[in-house]
């Protein structure tokens, strides 16, 4: 049975491609969005296309007519179509951009930009909300392969990983689950209170949300990884909470419940342990005392959590800055 990404609703396509030859993307100019992404900024989705691309014309008839990914994408993106042998000037980010030449089936000069010498169509390019970073994907992507891109910038995952390897872990997570790992014990606050009266240990608090995709791959892949799962288990307590929790939290004598943070009902447990630096998902680091040392805030692989649990697990962050143990870390990890 394939399974799909939860967040994108499985649906039959509402239009015929003859009635919507786009999709039901709602493509935007360049100039449209960058006027946008001044007052709201978000990451931005450049297709890149040629009239005489089959495959750009099946892209359109397929993975933009498919009404949840559509909506997906008009809801979290500001979404380009770009024509990249087309005639117009065209001004991105403080640059003017023009055809090479009048004749047919000749590149622009922003399609050169994006693409080098890879014309190869159809092109996705994905950028940032900051506009600085960039992903070129290229040739015709489906739903299962569009999917973990468009998280990776939702989601700001691009800040903190990689996107090979959150793809490898997205695909883990979603589609590969034959032999999946069972996750670690993970505890309420009311049991890691509990458990720290008898044997005090420095506590990770894994803030996460049913809507936040990156938080689901977080939970199902990093630590179950063999290479922090052990360590995390004799050097903290774990605690799994739902920001979106109705309960009432008892901790530290003071009650936190649900009310509207930042317009969103969060439960404010979630905004007081992460020091009002709350971002999907997020992992506080507390000590034994349980006061917030350190949060990291958005997606972290396996790989880049390892050097901070031993930051803090190791007691290393009372007598050396974290800039020289990264160093030495990975000095290490190079011989």
């Amino acid at each position: 049975m394939k399974i799909k990404l939860l967040l994108l609703f499985l649906c039959a396509y509402s239009l015929s491609f003859a009635q919507n030859p786009d999709g039901l993307v709602k493509w935007l100019t360049f100039k449209q969005a960058q006027e946008m992404n001044k007052v709201q900024q978000k990451p931005f989705l450049i297709d890149i296309y040629t009239d005489w691309c089959g495959w750009c014309k099946h892209m359109m008839k397929t993975t933009y007519s498919n009404q949840g990914l559509a909506q997906y994408i008009n809801n979290n993106f500001y979404p380009v179509k770009f024509d990249a042998e087309g005639k117009d000037t065209i001004e991105f980010k403080g640059e003017k951009f023009y055809p090479t030449s009048k004749d047919p089936k000749t590149p622009h000069q922003l399609a050169l930009k994006f693409l080098g010498n890879s014309l190869s169509y159809p092109s996705t390019v994905f950028i940032g909300n900051n506009l600085e970073f960039t992903l070129l994907t290229q040739g015709y992507l489906d739903e299962k392969k569009i999917e973990p891109l468009l998280i990776y910038f939702v989601e700001n995952v691009f800040r903190t990983t990689k996107y090979e390897d959150f793809a490898d872990k997205f695909t883990k997570t979603f589609v590969d689950t034959v032999g999946a790992k069972k996750p670690m014990k993970m505890y309420t606050v009311k049991e890691m209170q509990a458990l720290q009266k008898k044997k005090p240990k420095k506590v990770l608090i894994n803030i996460s949300t049913g809507f936040c995709n990156s938080c689901k791959v977080m939970n199902k892949t990093t630590f179950v990884d063999t290479s922090i799962a052990s360590y995390i288990d004799k050097n903290f307590y774990l605690v799994n909470f739902d920001a979106e929790s109705n309960d009432t939290i008892l901790f530290n004598n003071e009650k936190y419940f649900k009310q509207p943070i930042n317009g969103y009902p969060l439960n404010t447990f979630a905004a007081k342990v992460c020091g009002g630096r709350l971002a999907l998902p997020s992992l506080a680091i507390l000590d034994e005392q349980l006061n917030t040392i350190d949060v990291l805030g958005i997606y972290q692989h396996p790989k880049n959590l390892k050097p901070v649990l031993l930051y803090y697990g190791g007691n290393h962050f009372k007598t050396q800055k974290w800039p020289d143990f990264y160093n030495e870390y990975t000095a290490k990890q190079k011989k």
